[in-house]
C-alpha cells in the first residue's frame, strides 16, 4: 500500500512538472512564474474545450471566467473620481483628476479599449483599473475606458460600433467642455483587441467630413490587425506561446465574425480567404514590410483562396475579411497619411508582433510619426500582468514606457 501511494505521487507530481513546464525561451524574465500563470490559462482552455465538446456552456462562455476573476468595482478616492455612466447608449467608466477650487484648465484625454479578442475582457478588470488610474495621476488626464459589446453574442461591426459611437459622442466640443478636456490633445489607445479597435476609429474619423476634433495619438499596444494571413513568421514562431497561442487568437477571429465552426476551420488552416479578400493581401505581405530579421527560414505557403460556392456560403464572415474596419491594415497608402502620430508596442514572442511591425513599416512609409517600442523578450499580454500574484517586471516597465510617451506626446 505504501509503495503504491509513492508511485502514485511520483506519478502526480511527473504530471504536474509535465503540464505546467513549457519550452519558454531562456531569454523571457521570470520564466516559471511564467509558466505556472499560463497553465491556469491552458486549464481553462482545455475546460472550455470539453464543455463546448459536452454540449454544457460555449468555449467563450467558459473563457470568460479570466474577466470575471479580475473583474472589480472601481471606486473613486482622494484623488480620483470615477464614474460609470453612457456616452450615446455605450457604458463607460470615466475617470477624472479631483479638482481643487478655483480650478479651471483644460486637461489631456486617453481613450482606452481593452483587450481580450473581442470576446473577453472589461475595462472594470483590477489591471485596468490600475493603469487608468496611473495615466489619471502622471498626466492629470481625463481617461475614458469603453464598456463595448462582446462576441460570439454581438458579432463584427457590433464592438467598432460601440466604440466609434463613444468616440464620435466625446469628441463633440460641448461634452469636451464637460469634462474639461483640451480638444487638441487627446489619445485613443488599447491592447491587442483594443489596438485593432484604437487603430480602426483612427483610420475613420479622417473620413468623416467636418470632424470639427481629431485625435492627437494614437497609441496601439500589441494591436491585431489583420485576419487574412494567420501563418506570418510570427504566428509560426509564436504559435504555441503562453497566454496567446495560435489556437487561441485563430479562435478569437473566427468569433469575432461567426459561430460557423467551418470557418474557424478554415482560418486554423489559412484557407479562409474569398477572391474578395484575397485582392488585399497585397497590403500585409510580410515579405515586403518585415525587416529581413524577421523572415527566417520557415515553410510559408501563401494564403489559398477559395472560390465559387463555398466562398459564397461563408458570407458576411467573407465579407468582414476584406472590412479595414476589421484589419486596419488593408487600407491603401492615401488613406494613412493623415492620421495622427502612432505608438505601437510589439513583442517578440508574440504571434500578433508581424502585425504590429507591418503597421509600423506602413506608417512610416505614408510619412507618420512613429515611436516603435519592441521587447526583445517580451510576450503577449505583458501590459496586464501588474497585479498579484501576476505581476510581472517586464509588464511594469511597458507600463512605464507607454505613460511616459503618452506624457511626451500629449
Amino acid at each position: 500500500m505504501r509503495f503504491g501511494s509513492i508511485i502514485a505521487f511520483v506519478a502526480l507530481c511527473s504530471f504536474t512538472a509535465y503540464y505546467i513546464y513549457e519550452p519558454i525561451p531562456e531569454d523571457i524574465e521570470e520564466r516559471w512564474k511564467l509558466m505556472l500563470t499560463n497553465s491556469f490559462f491552458r486549464s481553462l482552455s482545455h475546460l472550455a474545450d470539453l464543455s463546448e465538446l459536452l454540449g454544457l456552456k460555449d468555449y467563450m462562455g467558459v473563457m470568460y471566467f479570466i474577466t470575471l476573476a479580475e473583474k472589480i468595482v472601481p471606486m473613486s478616492d482622494e484623488h480620483i473620481k470615477v464614474t460609470e455612466e453612457q456616452f450615446d447608449g455605450v457604458d463607460v467608466v470615466l475617470y477624472q483628476p479631483k479638482k481643487s477650487d478655483g480650478d479651471t484648465k483644460l486637461r489631456t484625454a486617453v481613450i482606452y479599449l481593452h483587450g481580450g479578442g473581442w470576446c473577453l475582457g472589461s475595462s472594470l478588470m483590477s489591471p485596468y483599473d490600475l493603469l487608468a488610474r496611473k495615466i489619471v495621476n502622471e498626466l492629470d488626464a481625463v481617461v475614458l475606458s469603453v464598456e463595448y459589446r462582446l462576441a460570439p453574442a454581438y458579432h463584427f461591426p457590433v464592438p467598432y460600433e460601440d466604440v466609434y459611437r463613444v468616440v464620435k459622442h466625446f469628441l463633440h466640443k460641448g461634452v469636451l467642455a464637460q469634462y474639461s478636456v483640451d480638444p487638441g490633445r487627446i489619445a485613443v489607445s488599447g491592447d491587442s483587441a483594443g489596438g485593432n479597435l484604437a487603430a480602426a476609429v483612427s483610420q475613420q474619423l479622417q473620413k468623416e467630413p467636418g470632424q470639427q476634433v481629431q485625435l492627437k495619438a494614437q497609441a496601439l499596444i500589441y494591436p491585431v490587425l489583420q485576419a487574412l494571413d494567420l501563418n506570418t513568421p510570427s504566428y509560426q514562431q509564436n504559435q504555441d506561446m503562453p497566454i496567446l497561442p495560435r489556437y487561441l487568437m485563430v479562435r478569437f477571429w473566427s468569433e469575432y465574425f461567426t459561430s460557423d465552426r467551418a470557418f474557424f476551420r478554415a482560418m486554423m488552416a489559412n484557407t479562409h480567404n474569398s477572391p474578395e479578400s484575397s485582392s488585399l493581401l497585397k497590403f500585409v505581405n510580410w515579405s515586403t514590410f518585415l525587416p529581413a530579421r524577421y523572415h527566417r527560414k520557415y515553410n510559408y505557403s501563401a494564403p489559398t483562396v477559395v472560390q465559387g460556392e463555398e466562398a459564397l456560403g461563408r458570407g458576411g464572415a467573407s465579407r468582414s475579411l476584406a472590412d479595414p474596419r476589421a484589419s486596419p491594415l488593408l487600407v491603401p497608402d492615401s488613406a494613412l497619411h493623415s492620421l495622427p502620430k502612432a505608438y505601437i508596442l510589439t513583442c517578440e514572442y508574440d504571434v500578433l508582433r508581424d502585425d504590429g511591425i507591418m503597421y509600423v513599416t506602413r506608417l512610416l512609409s505614408a510619412g507618420v510619426e512613429v515611436t516603435h517600442e519592441h521587447y526583445d523578450t517580451g510576450f503577449h499580454g505583458g501590459l496586464m500582468f501588474t497585479v498579484w500574484p501576476t505581476d510581472f517586471l517586464i509588464g511594469r516597465r511597458m507600463t512605464e514606457n507607454y505613460i511616459k510617451w503618452l506624457k511626451e506626446n500629449l
